[in-house]
């Protein structure tokens, strides 16, 4: 049975020339069940619509009773629900703010008797949000979902941007979440980081509840409202914590309408970020963020900056029932959050229930920073590798991370490697065996996002003492994969990935030209004493499915001393009907001319680049030499690139340093090459990997050894 914090006073009389509001409606009957966490969020919410008249604060459900003076002297409390419901006639509304797995039994008890506004997420499973529909539908009640930042006046404001193409076509949109949660947060309750509690879904994840609302922002603005607006759902769950549920997770979604959404989510960052949503167009980009109500326009005219105000949900639901039960209003105020339009959301939410469980971070990962319940993980790299997510839609299984899960794409990936004793100096010198070690891994591609241009690559390719000279998936340019052979245009399809330069307009545009690259066949078998062989078929394929050149690709793996391998790679392009093949430089870019071979480094400090003759980017870039080297710094150790140029022509160097680091040998630097059906241009390349830093006396003489 309930009790009252105060007596009620009793009721002044009232005056004469107040006689004519008597008959005024009364103010809505408000019930909350929760008073504690997110509950104290909406005391003082409610506090505030009362003393302006717009509610009454009836009753409040929680076993721990609010503190003493916390509300106002009219409210009984109460228990549990049950006992509120029994005792409080002529409710109007009831708010749920209590843990996740309490809320569809609450939620279900307290339709028959009000209106409800539940805290995010709805529900623990997509079976309970089915129930909660139907239960909502059949008492003839409305539901409002608590992601306030639905409520923002900044997505009207985002829907006229896109209306008006201000940037152009949507091309995806992202969540990024870089928050920092302690040990005592998950100390804080029983159900605190669980998937479930006593058999009951619990779902307390990263993506589910703190940052929930970068899903549901994300979402929104994307169009994506019902359980029918969602095509598909992927999740990459990790976590760094003792816990059941994820902390770190990417999130990928697709529309009905084939719009990529992806949400890469941490509580484990360096330090704690504002979320942010970010629209990519063809023209420009806009960034949300939601709990600032602050948005970003940024394209080619300029970049723009704009703070919006933001509609409360508790009052637009009252506005909605208001509305609903005036005898002969027009309609009823629509609701901002719906129980209906939380459909989306719980699409993903069920994905994540269902999936695996979070993958743990090995401890090598993890630096925690703090003492005792105040320390919180740091995971080694998460902003670079949330930033990368985001700009190529790709899991952190996909770019390969570390600590991540190998990639289903890659869990049979072929890998080159070199064979103890393979060269006569290395049997003689006892040269370590390298048999069971990867240099150069074979990435089929086929998961890369179709802006990206989807085509086989190698990734990662390290040196005999295991720094990584490759990189892909970069967020400057994240059709940037590793090393292989791509151009921008054949017969007007990029096989590249991102904008293609267009000749009429004399600049890069984003259109729906992307083509991509199929193996169709692939064999690894030793060529020789200590060398692998790697045969590959591929198939050019435009937009449509058809077939633009078929290529056959062999790639060897061979150690040439202690600290040296080498890799040749040969490739023969066959135009299967009459073929262009050019790019960026053949189209008119002066100085852009790349296409062809190229070979993505990551990143890397005091990096030097030089031919022969010349040295530096600006001495080096354009240049015709028979070899290039690239000596650097890496994240592993100091590593040197030796690239030859391949013998069948002279083609010109395209190096970037100072940008990006990244090498290639132009195939069609100011004009194309024209092959008509059948006919074929043929390239072999050869790079020596080696580690340390190779002098050019070095370079020249392991060049000559060819």
């Amino acid at each position: 049975m309930g009790t009252l914090s105060a007596p009620v006073p009793e009721e002044p009389a009232i005056p004469a020339a107040e006689h004519k509001s008597a008959s005024a409606p009364a103010a809505p009957r408000v019930a909350l069940v929760g008073v504690h966490g997110f509950g104290t969020h909406h005391l003082r919410n409610l506090e505030r619509l009362q003393a302006s008249g717009a509610v009454t604060l009836a009753a409040v459900a929680d076993p721990n009773p609010p503190a003493a003076g916390a509300l106002p002297p009219e409210t009984a409390v109460f228990s549990t629900l049950d006992e509120l419901l029994a005792a409080t006639p002529e409710l109007d509304l009831v708010i749920v703010a209590t843990p996740i797995q309490t809320h569809a039994p609450l939620a279900l008890a307290a339709l028959p008797y009000a209106d409800l506004y539940l805290e995010k997420p709805p529900v623990a499973s997509l079976a309970d949000f089915n129930r909660l529909q139907d239960a909502a539908a059949a008492a003839g009640r409305s539901v409002q979902i608590g992601f306030q930042s639905l409520g923002s006046h900044a997505l009207q404001a985002i829907g006229e941007l896109l209306a008006a193409g201000e940037i152009g076509s949507l091309l995806g949109v992202t969540a990024t979440g870089r928050w920092i949660r302690d040990r005592a947060y998950y100390k804080r309750s029983r159900w605190a980081g669980k998937r479930n509690l006593d058999g009951v879904d619990v779902v307390d994840g990263v993506a589910t509840n703190p940052l929930a609302h970068a899903i549901a922002t994300a979402l929104r603005i994307a169009g994506a409202r019902t359980v029918d607006d969602i095509a598909s759902v992927e999740t990459d769950l990790y976590r760094a914590n003792d816990i059941e549920s994820d902390d770190t997770s990417v999130i990928r979604v697709r529309t009905a309408s084939g719009l990529p959404i992806t949400c890469a989510l941490t509580l484990c960052a360096t330090e704690s970020v504002e979320p942010y949503v970010t629209l990519q167009g063809s023209e420009g980009t806009a960034v949300f963020h939601y709990t600032e109500d602050r948005l970003t326009v940024s394209t080619p005219a300029g970049e723009r900056h704009q703070v919006f105000g933001r509609d409360d949900l508790t009052e637009n639901l009252l506005d909605h029932l208001r509305n609903r039960r005036s005898p002969g209003h027009p309609g009823s105020a629509p609701l901002t959050s719906s129980l209906a339009d939380s459909g989306a959301f719980m699409r993903v939410l069920e994905a994540i229930r269902t999936a695996d469980a979070p993958a743990l971070i090995p401890t090598q990962f993890i630096d925690w920073v703090g003492d005792g319940d105040s320390a919180h993980p740091v995971i080694t790299g998460i902003e670079d590798a949330l930033e990368r997510a985001t700009a190529a839609h790709a899991t952190f299984s996909e770019l390969g991370l570390p600590w991540a899960r190998p990639a289903a794409a890659n869990a049979d990936a072929l890998s080159l490697s070199v064979h103890d004793g393979g060269t006569e100096a290395g049997a003689r010198s006892g040269a370590r065996a390298l048999a069971s070690v990867a240099l150069a891994t074979v990435c089929d591609g086929s998961a890369v996002a179709a802006r990206l241009s989807p085509r086989p690559y190698l990734h990662p390719v390290r040196t005999l003492g295991g720094v990584t000279v490759t990189d892909h998936l970069p967020a400057d340019h994240p059709w940037h994969l590793g090393a292989g052979i791509a151009l921008q245009d054949v017969n007007g399809t990029n096989f590249w990935g991102g904008k293609t330069y267009i000749r009429g307009s004399g600049r890069y545009e984003e259109r729906p030209d992307h083509g991509r690259i199929v193996q169709l066949a692939a064999t690894l078998e030793p060529a020789s004493p200590g060398s692998d062989a790697l045969h590959q078929e591929l198939g050019w394929q435009a937009l449509d499915g058809s077939e633009v050149l078929r290529e056959r690709r062999i790639t060897r793996s061979s150690q040439v001393d202690q600290r040296t391998w080498r890799l040749d790679l040969a490739t023969e392009l066959t135009a299967v009907v009459d073929a262009s093949l050019g790019g960026p430089g053949s189209n008119g870019a002066a100085g852009s001319g790349y296409g062809g071979f190229f070979w993505r480094l990551p990143a890397c400090t005091g990096a030097a680049v030089f031919t022969a003759d010349h040295q530096g980017e600006a001495g080096v870039h354009g240049s015709v030499s028979p070899w290039l080297a690239w000596t650097a710094d890496f994240a592993a150790g100091a590593a040197s690139l030796l690239f030859a140029a391949p013998a069948e022509a002279p083609d010109p160097w395209f190096v970037r340093l100072s940008g990006y680091p990244g090498v290639g040998s132009a195939l069609a630097w100011d004009r194309p090459v024209i092959l008509a059906a059948g006919e074929s241009v043929r390239r072999s390349f050869s790079v020596w990997i080696a580690d340390g830093i190779l002098t050019p006396a070095e370079a020249a003489a392991l060049a000559g050894s060819k």
